[in-house]
């Protein structure tokens, strides 16, 4: 090296100098090569020549915010989509055209690989080239590891990296990466919704409402087929469990169909509950299920449990307290062609356990035999308050107990934010029934609805010495104590 005048320091600061005026360059780099053992990252640099058709302003790092929208978006509220406009540098490959598909074969990990971004452009100074974008992330400081050039000798490629203005515009930035930009810095950012049919449901934060129109519309924009952003404004309201909401951005239509577990529904989502989260419950509690077994559905909804029941032919009782659901309900029975197999109610929860539930029980119960395999079942999907439902059950039938097979079973739901959520609903469970379910139930987990707030289901065979009371024997008592015997009440509470 130093009959050639050069040292290693000298080529490395004088580098870019000595390659335009110093023909003997080239010997000098392959002989540095045989002594070092590899070429060194200093000499596998980028070509200087830059070209594109892109504006001449552009940012010139491979970052971590490479791929953020223009910093002038920030704290916009009115979307407008040609400020989120950017030209960032990226490195290329000049190829020749006919060898493109071996050469991204070879590198596909190395070549960009960004959805909606081209891979491969033409080159505007030849023709017969194509340039191949690579990722900046994985060709840091625009320099080829010794694998990618190894292809590249393969493949005869020149390995010289060249700059390649890439303009970026709003269809080319994610949804995420979009509020990330707009939002003050260091807020939270969420671009998660529950979709309903065409509708995306959202639950906003406080520091998110200022910008919620312009949230609304980029989750439009961003998912095919959302035509309607709305934000719930309200919590649940336990009654008809249905919320206002504020539509966001789109159409205001909320009358929408929705597919769950293979069956269709059609709903006004501004009227009725709906929550695609439990699509997998209301499948689980399906498959339990046999033909020919009763399910009493207390608080049916538009009938997630009763329509696919019903499908399985099994005999069932629905009933929900809000009008709209009772008449989307009865809607979906007849779209789905079940509604000669379900018997559906418009009625209080408790009106319904009292009234169809346990005249159904009544009648069906004393001919229930040992060998019988048909099972009654009973869904209390109200989390917020079915718990404090369950003291119906006490003493709900007069006469001698039926087999213990054929007692109901109840799957009950609840919502706890306590440590230890299934021995919080067990407990709640026992305190209404007025007996101990230790060894006879079982809760599942269902979901996470909030932090420290948890969503579970408590199975259990409705004890017998709960559900039934011994009749009174008439003859013994005046008229007005005889109501134990159609009322179900005790001589206890008659008197109190």
């Amino acid at each position: 090296l130093w009959r050639f005048g050069y040292s290693a320091r000298l080529l490395k600061t004088n580098h870019s100098r000595t390659a335009a005026s110093n023909t003997s360059f080239p010997a000098v780099w392959m002989l540095l090569a045989r002594y070092s053992g590899k070429i060194p990252g200093p000499f596998v640099v980028v070509k200087k020549t830059t070209f594109s058709t892109m504006p001449e302003t552009v940012e010139d790092k491979a970052d971590p915010e490479l791929y953020s929208p223009h910093p002038g978006v920030r704290g916009m509220t009115l979307l407008n989509r040609e400020a989120f406009k950017r030209t960032v540098v990226v490195p290329a490959l000049k190829v020749k055209k006919e060898i493109v598909n071996s050469l991204l074969k070879s590198l596909k990990q190395s070549v960009l690989q960004r959805r909606g971004l081209k891979r491969v452009v033409e080159d505007p100074e030849d023709e017969d080239n194509r340039l191949v974008i690579l990722d900046p992330h994985k060709i840091p400081g625009f320099s080829l590891g010794e694998a990618e050039q190894q292809v590249l000798k393969e493949l005869s490629v020149d390995p010289e990296v060249t700059r390649y203005n890439l303009e970026l515009t709003y269809e080319n930035f994610r949804s995420e990466e979009i509020l990330r930009a707009v939002l003050p810095e260091g807020q939270e950012v969420t671009s998660g919704f529950s979709r309903v049919g065409h509708i995306a449901h959202l639950n906003l934060r406080d520091h998110q409402l200022p910008y919620r129109h312009l949230i609304g519309q980029v989750i439009i924009d961003k998912n095919p087929g959302i035509t309607c952003a709305v934000n719930k404004t309200s919590i649940i309201d336990s009654t008809y469990r249905n919320f206002e909401m504020e539509v966001l951005a789109g159409e205001s239509n909320l009358v929408t169909k929705v597919k769950e577990n293979n069956i269709a529904y059609e709903l006004d989502f501004s009227k009725v509950y709906w929550n695609p989260r439990l699509s997998t419950e209301h499948g689980r509690i399906v498959e339990l299920l046999k033909p020919g077994d009763v399910l009493f559905d207390v608080f049916a909804g538009i009938g997630p449990f009763a329509i696919p029941a019903a499908k399985k032919k099994c005999r069932v009782f629905a009933n929900d307290l809000n009008p709209e659901s009772y008449s989307w309900l009865l809607h979906n029975c007849r779209l789905n062609k079940v509604d000669t197999k379900v018997k559906a109610f418009n009625m209080d929860g408790r009106e319904f356990l009292r009234g169809p539930v346990r005249e159904e029980l009544s009648k069906e119960l004393p001919l229930m035999k040992e060998e019988q395999k048909n099972a009654f079942h009973i869904v209390m999907n109200l989390p917020a308050l079915a718990v404090e439902f369950l003291d119906v059950f006490r003493h709900l039938l007069v006469g001698e107990p039926c087999s213990a097979a054929a007692l109901p079973t109840v799957h009950c739901y609840g919502f706890s934010k306590h440590e230890d959520p299934a021995k919080d609903i067990q407990e709640r469970a026992e305190a209404s029934l007025g007996t101990s379910l230790d060894g006879r139930c079982s809760t599942y987990p269902v979901r996470n609805v909030a932090p420290n707030k948890e969503m579970l289901c408590i199975t259990f065979q409705v004890p017998a010495d709960v559900l039934y009371k011994r009749p009174c024997p008439d003859e013994a008592k005046p008229a007005s104590k005889r109501l134990c015997t159609s009322q179900g009440f005790s001589e206890e509470k008659l008197l109190s």
